[in-house]
């Protein structure tokens, strides 16, 4: 099998199995018989707001290169666009208008991870020299284009030419998932899950994950960042919570294998970072390099799953209707989320 712009695609990866041009990737499994899935798993008609307020985790001493949004008023005659007179501009009006504007970092609170936001330095051409290339084979420099000044800003114009957030906004992002209850089973408590540990709690509650599900883990992480009141503290978060052990190869087998649309956890990577050791595998993210560069599998992160996991447990379920769409925002390698759960 090959495309026209590669040769060879990546061990494991399954590469042109949606078509040469697909950007979509592991979201083809959600069509409508997933939605019709999910809407059969709704029951009481409650819903669950699985975002973060998008000003947490606070500050940036989890990732240096990512602030809270800073939100301002835009501006009228001069001033602040806030609880603005519209006599000031006509006597006959008694409107007051506020207005704002905000700056933010797509990827710093609840997010989804587009396909090109981790791509890999692979030898797609065959001809004995890697080049840096995403999902399904698109091109940096050619599909994902950096600004031509990286000191300029704003950079006018979208980055990810192909692989954009927009795919999968536009798809909707709505069908049937499955929590997956880490928390209950292993605390606050830092733990690494691999296969043996994931496959435990998935039997000992009962939880089965089919093709096209999306898959939620939750840890309790976003539980503690909520309470540190956006003053978090980034050794004892480094610390906190479950996290999948990406280099375990029986868990990158299984969610290879087992048919998931997405992998979402309220945890700052999903998986373990910095990853374990001892697998040879030179990915600083491995399952990041599994789900988004091999698999077109996207990943949301700190998403806030707390509330749904305790309504869950208490009622015997996992699972239960999703639906996520990501900001419409052409090239953007990840977006904000409003995620919301009906039960």
């Amino acid at each position: 099998m090959t495309s026209p712009r590669w040769a060879r695609r990546p061990e494991g990866s399954n590469w042109g199995e949606f078509g040469p041009d697909d950007q979509a990737g592991r979201l083809n499994l959600i069509g409508p018989e997933q939605v019709l899935k999910g809407i059969a798993e709704v029951r009481e008609g409650r819903t669950f707001c699985l975002s973060l307020p998008l000003d947490l985790p606070g500050g940036n001493k989890l990732n240096p290169r990512r602030h809270p949004p800073r939100l301002f008023a835009t501006e009228r005659l001069g001033e602040a666009n806030y609880n603005f007179p519209l006599a000031r501009e006509a006597a006959q009006f008694t409107d007051v208008i506020s207005d704002d504007a905000v700056l933010l970092h797509t990827q710093y609170s609840t997010q989804w991870d587009a396909l090109s936001h981790v791509g890999g330095r692979f030898d797609a051409d065959g001809d004995g020299e890697a080049e840096a290339v995403y999902y399904n084979g698109w091109r940096a420099g050619q599909d994902v284009v950096p600004p031509p000044d990286p000191t300029a800003a704003p950079f006018e114009g979208p980055c990810a030419r192909r692989l954009g957030i927009q795919v999968m906004a536009e798809r909707g992002v709505q069908g049937r998932a499955v929590l997956v209850d880490l928390h209950a089973h292993f605390g606050d408590a830092r733990t690494l899950v691999g296969y043996d540990e994931l496959m435990r709690v998935m039997a000992a509650d009962k939880v089965t994950v089919e093709p096209g599900d999306m898959v939620c883990l939750h840890t309790g992480f976003t539980r503690i960042v909520r309470e540190m009141g956006g003053q978090p503290d980034a050794e004892r978060l480094h610390g906190a919570a479950a996290a999948l052990n990406g280099r375990d190869p029986r868990l990158q087998d299984w969610i290879r294998d087992s048919g998931l649309a997405v992998l979402i956890a309220d945890n700052y990577a999903v998986e373990a970072y910095p990853a374990a050791e001892g697998h040879g595998d030179c990915a600083a993210l491995p399952l990041h390099e599994l789900c988004l560069f091999k698999l077109g599998i996207h990943l949301g992160e700190l998403w806030w799953l707390h509330d749904l996991a305790g309504h869950l447990r208490a009622q015997g379920r996992s699972r239960f209707l999703l639906t996520a769409p990501p900001l419409n925002l052409p090239g953007a390698v990840g977006s904000p989320a409003t995620p919301i759960a009906t039960v």
